[in-house]
């Protein structure tokens, strides 16, 4: 992550919209400037009108700019029009195309700046989610992630181009509109004005109400999606174990949840909607009448009452967009508040002036303590042990002893708290290296590979894409995946699914193994990545590693002592704590723990044959 992204927290829902708008700004302005042009050519046409029906086929003096009068008077006046009526006829269909080139335009431009700002918004969220801890994305569901940068952008990109950007339009009609009113009849632009306040307050007033709805729908949509994510990514758990009717009823009971606040906030919808539209049709017919009252009365010509009800036709649909806006407002602010947590969300960081060592020397675990929040639950305690360049170290464990714990904290996918210990490579603390740097230098397998929807050798090759046909055989070769690939019909062309779940978990191992020995890293992690393989396909592979591995470190994680007993030392974990440390023949001979699960394992195997 950059160091500007790094330097970035957003204080405020502004804050953050005008940083993603920086690439679409222009596109917005250049969208309201043609929607400005758009509101002038609607104020005209009435203007037209009024004139045609008062002075031209009437004779009222024409009340128009003087350069308008000064062009007509140019062409024989009024009663030249009153013979040619075709030319005013003509001005309005000219005035309408160039309206609708500039609507044309408006639309464009601001389609062209939702879709970048949205596209800069999924870009950068993306890119601040890579950079988040693993504890960040252990707290929070994948579903809820994806939600939230999908659907919650779209609401954003809506509210900015449909609604925020119509209020550029709205603002000059209603000036307009209302100066227009004003000159034709002050007293009948007053009753016109009196339901404004009201439409406004009557917004505000469920501006709260939809807001709180739409956040309990919009959080709800989210718990749905990890279901839905969960299920589809576990397909096959869940019917290995019979739980469709049980997971289906899960996913239709928070559907049904979900449903019912959509409904709720639907309800709500609907009664402001519907309010709205009475309050906008008692204004419309409140002024129709009085309008027509002064006409009838001699205080409005009938032009002037025909352009005072298009003007004021006008004004309502810009009060109305006003209260649409203020009702969208709740829904854009939940979905630009849950996308700020995303973006405020710490990032790891790297110290000032962070070392890119040389990573071939020494490993030093110097009194290292970890533990998951509580403080008082160690999962490591006090470990401290020395591994030797080159060498192999093999680590053996209960489940829950802390094996993998150790490894991550290596890699520092976990933190490390100063107060907890020290690892150094080479004599230099991991702490103060490149986060980047150090991960590029250390291979890791992990216990549940996960491969993508891509072929064989894509698979391998995305730690190294530079590597050719050649590099990935030979990785294949080493993690005897090789003899799999051949009796695949298209070899390692063959297409895996998600998660590889076209390949065994013996294959899938093997090809985590071949991807991480592409990279030719110097430090090596397998975490317990050769369970899943039989005994005689873990013999290949481990005889392998020693002739190919050549002076990297090695860590090998596992329950099977054949796995460990070749490694140069082996360190046993039992409890979070460092129980035993020496060679195969030397851990035999204290006749401790690594003693009595050489014996179990040994009998087992016995019994086996």
């Amino acid at each position: 992550m950059s160091e500007t992204k790094k330097k970035q927290r957003f204080e405020t829902k502004g804050r953050m919209l005008g940083y993603f708008l920086k690439g679409s700004l222009k596109w917005f302005v250049l969208s309201v400037l043609f929607t400005i042009a758009v509101t002038l050519m609607d104020m005209i046409n009435p203007k037209i009108i009024s004139f045609t029906v008062d002075s031209v086929i009437g004779d009222k003096p024409a009340e128009l700019p003087a350069p308008v009068l000064n062009l007509i008077e140019s062409i024989g006046g009024t009663g030249y029009l009153r013979e040619h009526l075709g030319i005013l006829a003509g001005t309005v269909v000219v005035l309408a195309l160039i309206r609708a080139v500039f609507r044309y335009l408006w639309r464009v431009f601001n389609a062209r700046g939702a879709e970048t700002f949205v596209e800069t918004t999924r870009n950068s969220a993306f890119e601040h989610l890579l950079a988040l801890p693993a504890a960040w994305h252990s707290e929070h569901h994948t579903g809820d992630i994806i939600q939230r940068c999908t659907s919650d952008i779209e609401t954003i990109k809506v509210f900015l181009s449909e609604q925020l950007a119509s209020l550029f339009r709205i603002i000059p009609t209603l000036i307009l509109a209302f100066l227009f009113m004003y000159r034709i009849h002050p007293g009948l632009m007053v009753y016109a004005l009196i339901f404004v306040p009201l439409i406004v307050g009557y917004s505000l007033f469920f501006h709260k109400k939809i807001g709180s709805a739409f956040r309990k729908a919009d959080e709800e949509e989210g718990k749905l999606s990890a279901i839905a994510q969960e299920n589809l990514t576990g397909v096959r758990v869940v019917r290995a174990f019979g739980k469709e009717q049980y997971e289906r009823t899960r996913f239709e009971e928070k559907n049904k949840t979900y449903t019912a606040l959509w409904i709720h906030l639907m309800r709500l919808l609907a009664s402001f909607w519907c309010s709205m539209d009475l309050l906008s049709g008692a204004q419309i017919l409140t002024i129709t009448s009085l309008g027509a009252v002064y006409a009838v009365h001699g205080e409005l010509t009938a032009g002037n009452y025909i352009a005072f009800l298009t003007y004021n036709t006008m004004m309502i649909w810009p009060v109305r967009m006003l209260g649409r806006i203020i009702a969208n407002l709740s829904k854009a602010g939940v979905a630009i508040d849950r996308l700020r947590e995303i973006m405020n969300a710490e990032p790891e960081k790297d110290v000032e002036n962070a070392l890119k060592p040389d990573l071939t020397g020494d490993i030093v675990f110097d009194h290292v303590s970890y533990s998951f929040g509580d403080e008082t639950a160690h999962v490591l305690n006090d470990i401290s042990f020395t591994v030797k360049t080159g060498t192999t170290v093999g680590i053996l464990g209960a489940t829950g002893s802390g094996k993998s714990t150790l490894m991550y904290l290596l890699d520092r996918i976990y933190p490390l708290p100063e107060k907890d210990g020290k690892i150094t490579i080479g004599g230099v603390d991991i702490q103060k290296m490149n986060a980047s740097y150090l991960r590029d230098h250390i291979g890791i397998v992990l216990q549940e590979p996960y491969l993508f929807s891509r072929s064989l050798e894509d698979n391998i090759r995305i730690a190294n894409r530079s590597a050719g046909r050649t590099e990935v055989r030979d990785a294949a070769g080493i993690a005897v995946l090789d003899e799999a690939i051949e009796h695949f019909e298209d070899g390692y062309d063959t297409f895996v699914g998600e998660r590889g779940v076209t390949l065994s978990g013996g294959q899938k191992q093997r090809t985590a193994i071949a991807q991480m020995l592409i990279r030719k890293p110097p430090i090596m992690v397998f975490d317990d990545s050769l369970s899943a393989v039989d005994a005689e396909t873990d013999a290949k592979i481990r005889a392998a590693l020693a002739e190919k591995t050549g002076n990297s470190t090695v860590f090998l994680i596992a329950h099977r002592i054949t796995t460990l007993m070749n490694a140069d030392e082996i360190i046993v974990l039992d409890r979070g704590r460092l129980a035993e440390q020496g060679t195969h023949e030397e851990l035999l001979a204290r006749n401790g723990i690594y003693r009595r699960i050489y014996d179990l394992q040994m009998a087992g195997r016995e019994v086996e044959e």
